[in-house]
Parts: C-alpha cells; sequence; structure tokens
C-alpha cells in the first residue's frame, strides 16, 4: 500500500516513500544513460546533486559558478553546502568535493588538489598574548582555537612541521568549532591561534586582521578529491561538473 486515502486527505505511506525514492533513482539512472549515449552527451543536462564544504562553496565554487552556467546552461545544480560527510547513495547525491583521505573505497574519486594551511591569530589576540616564536609556546602561554569532525566529535591538533622534527598541539583551548566558515569567524574574534587553508586567509591578511604566525614551520597538505558513486560514471553531467572543477582548482593560485 503506497497511499493513505481519506475523504478528506492523501498520506504517502511508509512503503510509499521508499518506492518513491527508488524510482527517482532509476528515473534518474535511465536519464543519464540516454543523455550518454545520444547526441546530447555533448550538452549535457538535467538535475546535478553536489555537496561542497562551506568554505569551498563559498570562497571557490559558487564566484565561479556563472562560468559553469554559461558552459552547461541545460544543468540544474542542486548545491548541498556543509562540512558534515554526505551519504552519497542514501542521499541520491551525484558528487562531493571531499578533503582528506577517503576511507570509503567503494567510491570513485578524482584528485584535483591540495589545501595548504597556515597558522594565524588576530591582532587583538596578540596585542593581548604576545606573539609565539615555537610551537611549544602555545601549550604555554597561549590560546588554541580546536576544529572538531561533525561526525565524530575528535578533535584536530595544530599540527606543525620542521624538518624531521614533529609537533601536535592540542591545548589548552576555550573554544573548539566544526564548521570552517565559525572557525575563521572565531579566529578574527580572537579566540585563539588557529590554523586555515591560505585560500581563507588571504583576505584577512591583506587587511591585517589576521596575522600569520611560525611561517618557517609548515603543516600538512590536505587532499582534495572529486568523488561519486560507481553507478554514475556514464553520467555525461557528472564528467563535466567533475572537469570543470578539476581545471578551476588548478587555476586557483592559493590551491
Amino acid at each position: 500500500k503506497l497511499l493513505h486515502r481519506t475523504t478528506r486527505t492523501v498520506k504517502v505511506t511508509a512503503d510509499g516513500a521508499v518506492y518513491y525514492e527508488r524510482v527517482v533513482r532509476l528515473l534518474a539512472d535511465v536519464d543519464d544513460a540516454e543523455t550518454s549515449l545520444s547526441t546530447a552527451a555533448a550538452a549535457p543536462r538535467g538535475h546535478l546533486r553536489v555537496d561542497v564544504p562551506s568554505p569551498l562553496a563559498r570562497l571557490i565554487l559558487i564566484p565561479a559558478l556563472p562560468a559553469f552556467h554559461a558552459q552547461y546552461p541545460d544543468i540544474q545544480l542542486d548545491l548541498g553546502v556543509s562540512d558534515r560527510t554526505v551519504d552519497l547513495i542514501g542521499d541520491n547525491v551525484d558528487c562531493v568535493i571531499r578533503g582528506g583521505e577517503l576511507s570509503d573505497q567503494s567510491l570513485v574519486a578524482r584528485r584535483i588538489g591540495n589545501l595548504e594551511f597556515i597558522t594565524v591569530a588576530s591582532t587583538d589576540y596578540l596585542a593581548r598574548k604576545g606573539t609565539p616564536q615555537h610551537p611549544l609556546e602555545l601549550e604555554e602561554k597561549h590560546t588554541s582555537l580546536l576544529y572538531f569532525s561533525p561526525q565524530s566529535g575528535r578533535h584536530y591538533p595544530l599540527e606543525f612541521r620542521k624538518g624531521a622534527e614533529s609537533i601536535d598541539i592540542n591545548g589548552p583551548y576555550q573554544m573548539s568549532v566544526n564548521e570552517a566558515n565559525a572557525y575563521v569567524t572565531a579566529a578574527l574574534h580572537g579566540m585563539g591561534v588557529a590554523q586555515i587553508t591560505s585560500f581563507q586567509a588571504q583576505k584577512h591578511l591583506k587587511a591585517g586582521t589576521l596575522v600569520q604566525l611560525l611561517p618557517d614551520w609548515t603543516q600538512p597538505l590536505l587532499p582534495v578529491y572529486v568523488v561519486y558513486p560507481p553507478n554514475r560514471h556514464l553520467s555525461a553531467k557528472v564528467r563535466a561538473f567533475v572537469d570543470w572543477t578539476a581545471e578551476l582548482f588548478q587555476r586557483d593560485p592559493h590551491l
């Protein structure tokens, strides 16, 4: 039974909702197959559901999307923006942009770039606390601003590398954040020493609201992938978005 009917209302049953979701996916797959095997492959079309981390969406992807739509006017883009990892199959997402090494080997992934991190603090924070000259000072005289995983709740340390020397700082901290834009905002308001991507930092460094710290110490690069389910590999619209995104990342000097 797919529907509950009364004289006044019609409501979908639990089985009906599951049936609907399955049929929507099947129809999308049929549309992708027809598009890929027809002359329309040269002009991809249809709905495309993409999920992107919030800072990449705000600073990199969305500003460039007018060029994407000029090139592919028949693709309707549904853009999910979040730091949380989505379930591509369960949420019926065509592809995602993800940072970090991938744990799900069942997905298809294309590496499109790396994210570089730098250590920063606000001018207000440095006026109050002073400027650290070594990472270990962060454990003794300073406050760290940490990021924690939206999925696991795990706190990520501030990482410092110089030659063979490796130091991870886990605090002390007064605040941790699980969303990248909020993390930068907290750093701007003097909540502690933070590590943010260079593309997020550029505007604030030029404005003088953030200052780079400990430039002789580097942080590990974070690989960036476009990821999609194996059954999407023939989709012309997914292939168009993946190729366009890879080219966009290659052009950006801060990625």
